[in-house]
């Protein structure tokens, strides 16, 4: 029992043993673990805090460079720590933790230097990571261990900044005791470089981001400028000189043109008063005095590190207050028109960059000085097109009358030339005329039109000018010698100081002048005086068109009224032979039809004589009863049938005369003639004739004839015969419409003249049955009538148009209204348009 207790005794002790180990195990791993979860979670803090640097500070790498110094050196246990970049050729120092100042001191001192002359870099160029567990180890290079004395450490591990495969940078941590760096300080220190080179790049990145951003809005606000000041190029170098100093960094920036062979200060940003007063009093200056002139001619930006250096620029650097300078061309077409000069405070070399922004600059100075000269000459020739253009369309608008031109000339000459007045004379019968005249001041108007017209031999300018053909100017109203005192207080009563006249010019003659005023004394334009010449060119031509236009005006009306007449005789001519031929052919048929007509006349009224004898001869013979009547029966019809032969044979006839008398040539003498005489025969023919043919006839009638109606040159038998047909119409459809009407109805028919000047008017109208609209249209067409059988031929009033619109060149209306009236109008030409000979 007692062994069996001891036994178990003894295994519990070594289970006991077994768990204390596991514990001991168990709490040293914990410890391990823990100690790994804290660097982890400091690295990782680190890191963050790194990263977070970097978001803030996105353009400078400075603040990343120092924060990883201290990170490195806190995690890693180091004595110290620095960042070091390459910029250029050299080794910079960025970032370092400090030991003492002294020591801190001689680390700044050692920097920058050439890459060249610093070991470590040919060390680390591959992107390895160095260390030197000893600095004083004999294969440590002396400038190393000379860095570690003075600093106070033993040993260092380095490594480098890789972007891209090409070092741009170094890490360094140190210990103040020798010994290898372990390999998971060697990675964290290279991962605290991949950071400095994110940050390096980062920074890049972003700075020329934000460069290449206000370049672009530096380029478009010029570029606004520009086009918010299209005719002036001083905003623009205002912006320029702005822009390009801000964005260089200088202390201050100008803008230069050359003008007539020396440069001009444009722009300029300020500094101090008295140094932009020495800086404008110091322009312009000659080329022969400018040393920018010649160092830039060829087109290539220029600099100036140190002013000292340079004689001609030290005294207004030191005024200024800066001490370099940068030049960059004004180029337009491989010539130099200007330089752009920026300045700083401090000596040194300005970067490529910089460079390349300030010509960008230039450049665009350049194109805001073509772009301004050529929208000026746009403008100036669309304002001259324009002027033009409305001067042409005046002459257009006034071809007989050039006073609408000459002051249409005189307004656009003002205003375009920029005068104060502006003035037209015209040479007429050996003195000059004023014409047309513009301006801004009304005083003195009354002195201007008073001086005018005034002989070709005075002294007055305009005189001088349209004697000799050549332009003239003064250009000092009031201190020029030759003078009169009128001619001053003309001058000063209408406000003017200079004046340009120059001649209108025709085959070398003046036949005018254009004078233009100003307010300032001093010389015209080139110009200007081509344009006024121009505009003289037009007024001259507008002179020449008047006169040409109203020649050709009355030329023309000769032309017209000569063809109006050979028109007119010619289609006399045509008419006259038409109707020739057709009365010639009209006759023929009329005299063939009348013989073969006037038998059947005759046999029918024998015929019927035959008939009444044979009636006779047969009443003395017995017959039956019904013989009797049959044969009475048919005698009747027989003597009714020849009755009507008679009837239409003499209708035929008198339609067979009615076209033997249209058909005839002439009309018999043709003369001057008494219209009212005429009117007052016709008249009375018809009234008698119609009372012979019935007695029982009556009709009133009613004469209105005007005593001026006078003569006309006609055919006296012709327009009797037409006014016999529509009188004796009229007359027919008053009875006919008084035996429809009844007692209380009058027939009345009415004649009636009137003068109208070149032409004499006449009138009948009678209160008869009308005519409707469908019978109007066709009342002049041949054999159309609406009277019965026997009473109308239908050829009166085609023949009475013939004669008035044809054979007399009048014409013939009428106006109706059925159940009312009818009334013909007839204007006859007072004078013949027919030549003698074809008076037949």
């Amino acid at each position: 029992m007692t062994a069996l207790s001891e036994d178990m005794a003894a295994a519990l002790r070594r289970r006991i043993d077994e768990l204390e180990q596991q514990l001991r195990s168990g709490a040293a791993e914990n410890a391990r673990l823990a100690a790994e979860k804290r660097q982890a979670l400091e690295r990782q803090t680190a890191t963050a805090d790194i990263l977070k640097v970097v978001a803030a500070s996105p353009s400078d790498a400075r603040p990343v460079f120092e924060a990883i110094a201290t990170s490195s050196k806190r995690l890693l246990g180091g004595f110290s720590a620095t960042v070091l970049q390459f910029i250029g050729d050299e080794l910079h120092l960025v970032a370092y933790t400090p030991t003492s100042p002294e020591a801190d001191r001689g680390l700044k001192a050692s920097f920058p230097r050439r890459i060249a002359d610093f070991p470590t870099f040919e060390l680390v160029r591959g992107g390895k990571t160095i260390q030197f567990p000893d600095s004083e180890a004999d294969d440590v290079p002396q400038l190393n261990k000379e860095l570690a004395r003075l600093r106070g450490f033993r040993s260092v591990l380095f490594a480098p900044l890789m972007n891209r495969g090409t070092p741009v940078g170094m890490i360094s941590v140190t210990r103040a005791q020798p010994g290898a760096f372990a390999a998971e300080h060697v990675q964290l220190l290279q991962t605290f470089a991949d950071q400095a080179v994110i940050a390096i790049e980062n920074a890049r990145l972003f700075n020329e981001t934000r460069e290449a951003l206000e370049r672009q809005t530096a380029t478009a606000d010029i570029l606004k400028v520009m086009a918010a000041s299209p005719a002036d190029v001083q905003p623009v170098f205002d912006a320029i000189a702005s822009s390009a100093n801000r964005l260089i960094g200088g202390f201050s920036t100008a803008v230069l043109r050359y003008v007539d062979g020396a440069a001009h200060l444009a722009a300029f940003t300020p500094t101090d008063p008295a140094g932009d007063r020495m800086l404008q009093a110091s322009f312009p200056v000659p080329f022969a005095q400018f040393p920018p002139h010649e160092l830039v001619a060829d087109g290539t930006a220029a600099q100036l590190p140190d002013t000292e250096i340079e004689p001609a620029a030290r005294d207004i650097a030191r005024a200024r207050g800066f001490r370099s300078m940068l030049f960059a061309p004004l180029m337009s077409e491989r010539q130099a028109i200007g330089v752009i000069i920026a300045t700083r405070k401090t000596t040194g070399a300005f970067s490529e960059h910089h460079v390349g922004l300030l010509q960008t600059f230039a450049d665009q100075a350049a194109i805001a000085v073509k772009n301004v000269g050529l929208f000026n000459a746009t403008r100036e020739a669309l304002e001259r097109q324009t002027a033009t253009a409305d001067i042409l369309k005046v002459i257009a608008a006034s071809p007989s009358d050039v006073t609408p031109v000459f002051q249409a000339i005189s307004d656009s000459a003002k205003a375009l030339i920029g005068g104060h007045s502006s003035t037209v004379t015209r040479v007429i019968d050996g003195m000059l005329h004023l014409e047309a005249f513009t301006t801004d001041n009304e005083a003195g108007n009354a002195d201007l039109l008073g001086s005018f017209p005034t002989p070709l031999s005075a002294s007055g300018i305009h005189s001088r000018v349209a004697t000799s053909g050549q332009f003239a100017f003064r250009t000092d109203m009031q201190t020029e010698t030759d003078l009169t005192e009128a001619m001053r207080e003309l001058a000063r009563t209408r406000g003017y100081r200079s004046i340009l006249v120059v001649p209108m010019l025709r085959d070398g003659v003046a036949i005018g002048t254009i004078g233009v005023t100003r307010p300032e004394a001093g010389h015209f334009p080139d110009k200007a005086i081509s344009l006024l010449k121009t505009f003289a060119d037009q007024a001259v031509i507008a002179i020449e068109n008047t006169r040409l236009f109203n020649e050709v005006q009355a030329r023309t009306k000769d032309l017209a009224k000569s063809l109006d007449e050979l028109r007119a005789a010619q289609d006399r001519l045509i008419q006259t032979e038409k109707l020739a031929s057709l009365g010639q052919l009209t006759a023929g048929i009329a005299h063939e039809i009348k013989n073969p007509l006037n038998f059947i006349n005759n046999f029918a009224a024998l015929s019927a004589e035959l008939t009444e004898e044979m009636n006779e001869l047969l009443a003395t013979v017995t017959l039956a009863g019904d013989i009797r009547a049959d044969v009475d029966e048919l005698t009747g019809l027989l003597k009714d049938n020849l009755q009507k032969v008679v009837q239409h044979g003499k209708r035929a006839d008198s339609i067979v005369k009615n076209m033997l008398l249209h058909s005839r040539e002439g009309g018999g003498e043709h003369g001057p003639a008494d219209i009212n005489a005429l009117v007052e025969e016709s008249l009375n023919l018809a009234y008698h004739g119609a009372r012979a043919e019935k007695p029982q006839f009556d009709v009133k009638l009613e004469r209105d004839l005007d005593p001026e109606a006078g003569t006309a040159e006609v055919f006296p038998q012709e327009i009797t015969r037409v006014l016999l047909n529509l009188i004796s119409n009229g007359v027919y459809a008053a009875v006919k419409r008084g035996s429809q009407a009844g007692a209380g109805f009058e027939p009345t028919l009415s004649a009636s003249t009137r003068d109208r000047g070149s032409h004499v008017e006449i009138r009948i109208r009678d209160n008869g049955t009308g005519i409707p609209a469908e019978v109007k249209e066709k009342m002049f067409n041949p054999f159309f009538t609406t009277k019965p059988a026997g009473e109308g031929t239908g050829l009166g009033l085609s023949i009475s148009h013939d004669i008035i619109v044809k054979q007399h060149g009048g014409t013939i209306d009428i106006e109706t209204r059925p159940g009312e009236f009818t009334e013909f109008t007839i204007l006859l030409p007072r004078k013949s348009i027919f030549s003698a000979k074809d008076r037949r």
